[in-house]
């Protein structure tokens, strides 16, 4: 644990050259250490988005989180980001792969890295790290509740997204998925689909559910908090990282 980091804004080009904004903070020191890529939530690039990057550099990591909706609405506050970037339907799965791309490679490019680069996502944002694992070279991954990687959306859901079950065969990372059992997106039946589906492709992963708890756990100012469930998913998490990172 460092409790003493820095945390900036930056920009720098994401997909398609195109500039986005994003948020790192590090650890202060020079030692070798991996690296985190936070997708946050469908809520956006927001105060607890950013607070989970800082967590993550207290556990050693130099971390960032890009913010998914900078083409939106740039400069924008996190909620109105949001609704822009529903309106338009969603990040584009090749667009959110091309910013995590761009994300893992700032992280590799800073005189610290140990060229080891995880993902991490919550809601929205833990099908779109099992997505960038699909597609990308990262070390680890985590899914935190992410509904529709397997499993479809109900009908008229505001989001044009499908799941992703024809990609999963080709998981590159070893994969830690957390999940509430009294959760509807992603429920139990599409987590055990998950399961049989990573299993029979013999990948690398281990998932946890916990009775009790719902969608966004994690989420520390929402009605959803569980505090037993995610002081154990962070536990989790962190011991994951440093198996697959070298923190």
């Amino acid at each position: 644990m460092n409790d003493s980091l820095t945390a900036e804004t930056i920009r720098f080009p994401g997909h398609d050259g195109d500039e986005i904004e994003a948020y790192l903070a590090r650890p202060q020191g020079e030692t070798r250490r991996g690296g985190v890529v936070v997708i946050h939530h469908m809520p956006g690039y927001d105060r607890g988005s950013k607070e989970m990057v800082r967590r993550f550099a207290e556990l050693g990591y130099d971390a960032i989180c890009p913010n998914l909706f900078y083409r939106e609405a740039p400069g924008a506050a996190p909620d109105d980001a949001a609704a822009a970037g529903r309106a338009a339907g969603g990040v584009p799965d090749a667009r959110l792969i091309g910013d995590v791309a761009a994300a893992a490679a700032q992280l590799r490019a800073l005189p610290t890295s140990n060229g080891k680069t995880g993902v991490i996502g919550h809601c929205s944002g833990g099908r779109q790290s099992v997505l960038a694992a699909c597609h990308l070279d990262l070390d680890a991954a985590v899914d935190c509740y992410g509904a529709f990687v397997t499993g479809t959306p109900p009908e008229g859901f505001p989001l044009k997204v499908s799941n992703i079950v024809d990609q999963l065969p080709g998981l590159r990372a070893p994969l830690l998925g957390l999940f509430g059992a009294d959760d509807s997106f992603p429920g139990p039946e599409q987590v055990a689909e998950l399961e049989q589906i990573l299993t029979a492709h013999g990948k690398d992963f281990e998932f946890h559910s916990y009775a009790g708890a719902g969608h966004a756990f994690f989420s520390t100012d929402r009605p959803s908090y569980n505090v037993a469930a995610a002081n154990d998913g962070w536990e989790r998490i962190a011991a994951f990282f440093d198996k697959h990172l070298g923190a």
